[in-house]
């Protein structure tokens, strides 16, 4: 299992720190460094502007959302980056929830995985540049019809060679059936709130996609998982839980509306729905504190590894057992030599 590093979104400004952590994760042998969106800074600046300053790490997006960019302009933004990078660059793609794709982007939310199967499907035909791209979806077509436009869109190719036309596009997914696609039409897994307890049941729900993978995909033996895992080491167990209470208490309470929740129903799958309820109606009640401190020790261990050292180290060969390929290390950029050490 590889080791990679996940710098996040900003809150709210540039986080303090951000390069030298890049630096120092390709120095130590981290396998890739990823970033993210979610309606602040964009993913791709950041991994552009700090990934500059090294030659060896791979580059990734976990997430660039589907509704921030047509999927040709993604494309084109892959096929710089994995020119700029010399080839490190891996497309990470999500669809986000429909908070954010109806009350930020202002694109309709419905459909969303028939929406990102024409999306992937666009960027693929792109990257192979073997004709102008055409398309003619329930959601994308290309050129615009005539009838709902000038009628003076033309088809066309990518100007730009690019450098892999098989570049890696990995998905996020957390329902069953989005997990099922990710094995279906990408190259790579990037799931939210893994947990080894889980883990035979995802594997069930990659084998459904692997099913229907078509010809021409990479083997399903290079297919990769590649997990966002908080990491916190602290002698006491329960001050390194309240590091990683916030975020839990964020995305099972705040990142979604209540009852379509698509964060939330992960945790319900592990079977902490009660605890979801009570952290859910804190936060919508406005009291992050409370919905905070209702993250039960237990739910953490399932998706963290927190604590001392050797409750690190006992927990770590559950995580190696599971189909994860790479464990994507969300911590704080200070303790990464030390992380480095004890998971690698």
């Amino acid at each position: 299992m590889r080791l990679g590093y996940h710098t996040g979104y900003w809150s709210a400004g540039p986080p303090v720190g951000a390069q030298q952590a890049v630096l120092a994760a390709e120095q130590l042998g981290f396998e890739s460094v990823w970033t993210a969106e979610a309606y602040g800074s964009d993913a791709l600046t950041p991994l552009a502007w700090w990934g500059s300053r090294t030659s060896r790490i791979r580059l990734g997006t976990a997430i660039a959302q589907i509704s921030a960019r047509t999927p040709t302009a993604t494309a084109m933004a892959a096929i710089t980056l994995d020119h700029l990078s010399d080839g490190r660059f891996t497309l990470g793609l999500g669809v986000s929830g429909p908070q954010v794709v109806e009350g930020w982007y202002g694109q309709p939310y419905s459909r969303p995985l028939a929406r990102t199967r024409e999306y992937i499907a666009i960027v693929r035909d792109v990257l192979r540049r073997e004709n102008p791209v055409t398309y003619d979806g329930a959601f994308y077509r290309l050129p615009l019809p005539a009838a709902e436009s000038s009628g003076l869109g033309k088809a066309l190719r990518s100007t730009v060679h690019p450098l892999r036309a098989d570049l890696p596009i990995h998905l996020a997914a957390e329902g069953p059936k989005n997990v099922a696609l990710a094995a279906e039409v990408s190259d790579g897994w990037l799931p939210m709130f893994y947990s080894p307890r889980m883990d035979a049941s995802y594997r069930e729900m990659l084998a459904d996609g692997f099913a229907q993978r078509g010809a021409g995909a990479r083997p399903i033996e290079e297919f990769e998982v590649t997990a966002t895992v908080p990491v916190v080491v602290d002698d006491d167990i329960e001050h390194a839980a309240d590091v990683v209470r916030p975020f839990i208490a964020l995305y099972a309470g705040g990142m979604g509306a209540k009852g379509a929740n698509f964060h939330r129903n992960v945790l319900d799958r592990l079977g902490y729905s009660d605890a979801c309820d009570e952290i859910q109606a804190h936060y919508l009640a406005g009291d992050r504190a409370r919905a905070t401190a209702a993250v039960p020790l237990e739910l953490v261990q399932d998706v963290a590894l927190v604590g001392p050292p050797q409750e690190i180290r006992s927990r770590l060969p559950a995580w190696e057992a599971t189909a994860i390929t790479t464990m994507l290390v969300q911590a704080d950029p200070r303790t990464l030599p030390v992380l480095r050490e004890l998971l690698g």
